[in-house]
C-alpha cells in the first residue's frame, strides 16, 4: 500500500526480505500509529521472537514471516551435509511454528516452502529453493487479498456503515489485507460507505492500526469502544460486518479469530446484520475436525492491566490502568460457529461456512 511518511507517499509491505543481508524486514507494527520504522530481524530465532512479540502479527503476515523465516534459517546454514541441513532445518521449523500457536498460517507457510526445498538433491539447491517458495507464498499472499477484495467488495452499497474488528488489514498481510480488502476495493471505484474501528482491547488494534490503515487510504472512518457495537446495531447503524480468521477450519466452518470477534457475531446475528469472515487460502485448516480442538493462545496479562501510549514529547510509555493488586486473564483468540457466518470470503468466491469441505479442491486442498 502507499503510505505516508514524513510527509512523502511511500510504497510499502508489511513483510519483506533482503537477500544480501538475510534480514526479515518487518514494519514495527508496535510503534503504530506514531512512528513508522522498518524493523530488521538478522537470524531466524529474531524472527520467531518478532512474531510472539507482536513487532509482525496478522494471519498473512506472520505465514510470510514464518516462511521467510524459514529460508534465512536455511540460509544460514554452513556445510554440505544433508542429513545435519534437514535436522537444522527442523529445528528452525518447530522455532517459529511455536512464535504463535493458533493461527495457521505460519504452519501452511512453512510446509510450502518446505515441499517446495524437496526437489533440491544438495544443501545449496535447497537453499536457495527455500528463498524461492517463501517469495512465492508472500507474492501469493497479495494476490489472494486482491481477490478477496473483488469478491468481497459487491458486498458494499453507497452509504452503508461497516463495522470491523482488530486489524486484518495491509498491516496483517504482505500487502492489501483481507477484511479491509473489500473496503480498499470499493472505495477505489467510488462507493461512499463509512466504518467504525472497534478499539479491540486489549491491544487495540483496531484503534491503532486498522484506523491508521482506513486514514492513509482515505477511508471514512471511526473509532469506537468495544462495548458500543451493540448500542450502533440497535439504533440500526451497522449495515455489514467484516472481519478476518487466524485458522478456519475446512470440515466445520469454525472461525478462529481476534477476542470479542464471537460476540460481535452474535450481536450480528440477533441484530440480522450480514457477517463476512474473509480469508486467503493460507488461514483454512483442513485437518482439524472440531473448533474446541484450536490452541487458543494466552497472552500476558500485562495487556490487559495496563496500556501503551505516547506522550506529549512523543516518548512511548506502558501505563497501568488496573487495580496494582489484580492479575488478569488475558485468551487471545475465541472461535466462532459456522450458523452465526453469512459468508466467507476467499480469493475463489464467496462460500457458506458449510461450503468449504465441498468446495476443497478449488479451495486448495490437497488430498
Amino acid at each position: 500500500m502507499h503510505v505516508s511518511v514524513r510527509g512523502r507517499k511511500q510504497s510499502v509491505r508489511t513483510v519483506s526480505f533482503d537477500r544480501q543481508r538475510n534480514a526479515v524486514l518487518l514494519v514495527e507494527q508496535r510503534l503504530l500509529p506514531h512512528r513508522f520504522e522498518i524493523f530488521a530481524s538478522l537470524d531466524y530465532r529474531s524472527t520467531a521472537r518478532a512474531i510472539t512479540d507482536m513487532i509482525v502479527r496478522g494471519a498473512g503476515a506472520i505465514g510470510a514471516t514464518a516462511a521467510y523465516g524459514l529460508a534465512q534459517g536455511c540460509l544460514a546454514f554452513r556445510g554440505g551435509s544433508l542429513p545435519k541441513f534437514r535436522k537444522h532445518v527442523a529445528r528452525v521449523f518447530a522455532t517459529l511454528q511455536s512464535a504463535r500457536p493458533t493461527a495457521i498460517d505460519p504452519v501452511n507457510a512453512m510446509m510450502a516452502v518446505r515441499q517446495h526445498m524437496a526437489q533440491g538433491s544438495t544443501v545449496v539447491a535447497q537453499q536457495s529453493l527455500a528463498f524461492e517458495a517463501a517469495e512465492l507464498f508472500a507474492e501469493e499472499d497479495v494476490r489472494h487479498c486482491r481477490a478477496i477484495g473483488q469478491h468481497g467488495a459487491r458486498l458494499l452499497r453507497n452509504g452503508m456503515n461497516v463495522l470491523t474488528h482488530c486489524n486484518a488489514g495491509w498491516l496483517a498481510f504482505v500487502d492489501i489485507g483481507s477484511a479491509t480488502a473489500p473496503l480498499y476495493a470499493a472505495h477505489a471505484a467510488g462507493k461512499k460507505f463509512h466504518v467504525y474501528c472497534d478499539e479491540t482491547r486489549p491491544r487495540c488494534q483496531g484503534a491503532s492500526l486498522t484506523a491508521w490503515e482506513l486514514a492513509q487510504q482515505g477511508v471514512s472512518h471511526q473509532v469506537i469502544a468495544d462495548n458500543a457495537a451493540g448500542l450502533l446495531f440497535a439504533q440500526g447503524k451497522i449495515d455489514l460486518v467484516i472481519v478476518g480468521s487466524d485458522r478456519t477450519l475446512g470440515r466445520t466452518g469454525e472461525v478462529a479469530n481476534k477476542i470479542g470477534t464471537f460476540t460481535k457475531a452474535i450481536l450480528a446475528h440477533y441484530h440480522r446484520v450480514p457477517f463476512y469472515v474473509a480469508i486467503p487460502l493460507s488461514t483454512i485448516d483442513w485437518n482439524l475436525p472440531s473448533g474446541r480442538e484450536i490452541p487458543i493462545e494466552e497472552r500476558a496479562p500485562s495487556e490487559v492491566l495496563g496500556a501503551w501510549g505516547v506522550t506529549a514529547r512523543q516518548k512511548r510509555e506502558y501505563v497501568r490502568i488496573a487495580n496494582p493488586t489484580s492479575d488478569a486473564l488475558n485468551p487471545g483468540f475465541d472461535v466462532t460457529p459456522p450458523d452465526l457466518i453469512a459468508g466467507i470470503i476467499t480469493p475463489a468466491g464467496i462460500f457458506k461456512p458449510s461450503e468449504l469441505w465441498k468446495r476443497r479442491k478449488l479451495l486448495g486442498h490437497q488430498a
